[in-house]
């Protein structure tokens, strides 16, 4: 029989693990594998389960609450998160425990009850300072929505100091050892982890710090990988570095441009356009070449620029590969406040600097201009129309007023 693992006194760990999966919600690598973190509260009036584990392995969660209690003892179901990997146990627990009453953010409550699979049940909506007090413990609740689903929300248990944080701090690392003082080196998983599931919510990150930051916290207890007992301020600092970090150098604002080309047309557009953008001092250019960055520096450079160009020929009716990527790479961004813009020469059709268009609208960028198209070989009036794009994409990016496109 699994038996739950003790993280403070008379809390306990009974969540499972997954340590064969090596790919998670189809775009995250988990070499290590991961774990689908749940807890348990034993107060001298009963007991608080917070969250529960993905489906498949309701049985090992079912083992270690019995482990630690009997079903009559469970008095409430916290649950922070309800993507499947996190509820996917809580109908057979709702069954078991039909007396339950059950706590989540007003945003969840549309999909509880699908999730859930049942409308017998007793819940409440909770938001930020709301309490609930059970034996000598106080669950404080936090509102911490979009981290990373509208509804997601955190908790605080007052007398031990824990943050049940949700997928907040969270990493797709498995070991056996299940602290953060006794696994390896994660350190790469949990920098992974933020960057393809809280980075596109920079801003919301920034106000759970917020949150957080009003509690003095012992031990973070969140819904993937270890636990976090020793220095959980390193964790919350991390955070904190890699969503505050500005699009500013020095002052000025940043624009990029990405470009991919088959015979310098489009690269001497950039340049056109590099140029008229470098025309405001107040601004900074940069140009690369798709073909020569990998999506780490992609994304670095995304995320530090106000405004981001990108220019393509058309090759077989479509945008080259490069160009999917870096598009591909803008859904771990937040995209708030982003200004997007695109060019290409092309032989036949030109349908890539369109498709282009349209992607970075479905984004959800800011995009003041329509595409700047050129066919074949750029003449000394078309560059001078790209230098003249770039310097009111400039003017724009720095605040002037503008009518968006799409």
């Amino acid at each position: 029989m699994k038996q739950a693992i003790e993280v403070t006194k008379e809390l306990y760990y009974i969540g499972v693990s997954d340590e064969d999966i090596r790919t998670f919600d189809i775009i995250m690598k988990t070499a290590n594998g991961t774990t689908y973190n749940a807890y348990l509260l034993k107060t001298d009036e009963g007991v608080i389960i917070f969250d529960t584990v993905k489906e498949e392995f309701a049985d090992e969660f079912f083992e270690k609450i019995e482990s630690v209690c009997s079903y009559d003892d469970i008095k409430y179901i916290i649950m922070h998160h309800l993507e499947p990997d996190h509820s996917g146990a809580l109908p057979e627990l709702t069954r078991r425990v039909p007396h339950a009453k059950i706590f989540i953010s007003p945003m969840a409550q549309p999909m509880l009850k699908s999730i859930a699979k049942t409308e017998d049940m007793e819940f409440e909506t909770v938001w930020t300072k709301k309490q609930l007090s059970l034996g000598g413990k106080t669950i404080t609740f936090l509102s911490t929505p979009n981290l990373h689903w509208p509804e997601t929300m955190s908790s605080y248990l007052e007398e031990d100091k824990v943050l049940f944080s949700g997928d907040v701090f969270g990493s797709h690392y498995y070991d056996s050892r299940l602290f953060d003082d006794l696994v390896g080196d994660f350190e790469y998983a949990f920098k992974y982890y933020y960057d393809h599931i809280m980075r596109p919510f920079k801003s919301d990150v920034v106000k759970a710090l917020s949150l957080y930051d009003k509690y003095e916290v012992e031990t973070i207890c969140n819904l993937h990988g270890p636990i976090m007992r020793t220095n959980p301020q390193r964790y919350i600092e991390r955070y904190r570095e890699w969503s505050t970090k500005t699009d500013r150098l020095h002052g000025k604002k940043i624009i990029s441009i990405f470009y991919v080309t088959s015979y310098k047309n489009t690269k001497e557009m950039a340049q056109s356009i590099y140029d008229g953008i470098e025309l405001d001092d107040s601004l900074i250019a940069n140009i690369y070449d798709l073909t020569s960055l990998d999506e780490q520096n992609m994304l670095s450079i995304l995320e530090e620029s106000t405004g981001i160009l990108i220019g393509a020929p058309t090759i077989n009716g479509d945008a080259p590969k490069p160009v999917w990527d870096l598009l591909s790479c803008m859904m771990l961004l937040e995209k708030r406040g982003k200004f997007g813009g695109c060019f290409g020469s092309y032989g036949w059709s030109g349908e890539a600097v369109d498709m282009i268009h349209h992607r970075l609208g479905a984004l959800n960028f800011r995009i003041p201009l329509q595409p700047m198209k050129v066919k074949l070989i750029p003449t000394e009036e078309e560059l001078l129309a790209c230098h003249d794009y770039g310097t009111e994409f400039g003017k724009i990016v720095n605040g002037k007023m503008m009518e968006m496109t799409l």
